[in-house]
């Protein structure tokens, strides 16, 4: 088991926070909240040691094609592949951005 953890620059903080996934269900967590530090930070709990590299260019790519809202995002994998990390990721996004 491994704790990572990445920051990123960000835009302005929303106003709610999310839950999306479930890891008892073999899905990846996601809890996303306002960060007040006006930036992304993340702390990733991962099953997968050695994957730090794998997590650096997902989040990258992502924040390459918009700057994202300033939130704190605990994300609990549960081995997941890069395709359902993205689409959490994404859906997570979208119900924090909707007001």
């Amino acid at each position: 088991m491994e704790i990572l953890n990445f920051e990123f620059i960000a835009g302005q903080a929303p106003t709610k926070q999310v839950l999306v996934g479930c890891v008892g269900s073999g899905d990846l967590e996601i809890l996303m909240e306002p960060n007040t530090e006006g930036t992304v930070s993340i702390a990733v709990t991962t099953s997968v040691d050695g994957s730090a590299q794998r997590w650096k260019n997902i989040f990258e790519r992502m924040f390459a094609e918009q700057i994202p809202p300033a939130v704190h995002i605990d994300i609990h994998d549960f081995g997941a592949t890069p395709g359902v990390v993205r689409l959490r990721l994404e859906q997570a996004f979208e119900e924090v951005n909707r007001g």
